[in-house]
């Protein structure tokens, strides 16, 4: 496997086969981020102690992070609570990020720092899903088939990529295969929540970078994100974040 040092704190490793000898950072976790197939999703695992065995379970091409746990700590600015060998479905930004780094075809002069860089982008990314707990942990054997963990994770995949469009169940539904039912249960079980609370905490997501990154009036944002005015708009962002969009700007933009 290829190596790349990110830092004294951050090992990445890309590729097929055995690891091999490397010198890992000290008091390493682990994140092994396979790549899928057709019938299989793409996956990371968390391991608290990456040991040789653990991260040659798999000799299929795939990246590990391998960073010291202070590091992640400092980052997240918070404890990391995932148990050994939770294994998560890789959610969309997350996945383009890591094919991004497995499939770079810069130059080696320019692919080992857009790696370098990249590999810190998708630790952060995945700290952060931690931290608002958008991991989704893969479903124990019997409990959701292949076949539907797939085709739900493409109706979120809907949500991701759609969300600014008037969605609904039935179109979400035939975009994925799965009908109604199958579709709403699914999200419960797998997502911990409802299809509408999916799309509107995507939306609400969407508003408050909107917010930050550009000066374009609440209401304009609202709208965008699929609110027909501005009440219900600030009542939906209010009770996502806790306070109002002009408050969430006004703060944040402070700081």
């Amino acid at each position: 496997m290829a190596a790349i040092e990110v830092s004294p704190e951050m090992l990445t490793l890309l590729g097929a086969g055995k690891v091999g000898r490397i010198a890992p950072p000290p008091r390493a976790i682990g994140l092994v981020f396979g790549f899928g197939t057709a019938n299989a999703p793409a996956t990371v695992r968390y391991l608290s102690r990456p040991c040789g065995k653990a991260l040659d379970a798999d000799l299929q091409t795939r990246l590990i992070l391998l960073v010291s746990r202070e590091a992640c700590e400092r980052i997240a600015g918070q404890s990391l609570d995932l148990a050994d060998g939770s294994l998560f479905h890789v959610p969309a930004a997350l996945r383009t990020i890591a094919l991004a780094i497995r499939d770079c075809a810069l130059p080696d002069a320019a692919s080992t720092p857009y790696r370098l860089a990249k590999s810190i982008e998708l630790l952060c990314d995945f700290l952060r899903a931690h931290g608002d707990n958008a991991l989704v942990p893969v479903s124990p054997e019997g409990m959701l088939s292949s076949t539907d963990t797939q085709r739900l994770l493409a109706a979120r995949r809907v949500i991701d990529e759609r969300w600014s469009e008037k969605l609904t169940l039935d179109m979400i539904a035939r975009a994925s295969g799965l009908n109604r039912g199958k579709l709403t249960r699914g999200f419960r079980e797998m997502f911990d929540c409802t299809v509408a609370d999916a799309i509107s905490g995507h939306r609400l997501s969407e508003a408050g970078q909107m917010l930050l990154a550009t000066d374009l009036p609440v209401s304009s944002i609202g709208y965008r994100c699929g609110y027909l005015n501005n009440a219900s708009f600030t009542r939906a962002f209010a009770r996502h974040f806790g306070e109002a969009p002009t408050q969430f700007r006004a703060r944040r933009l402070a700081a």
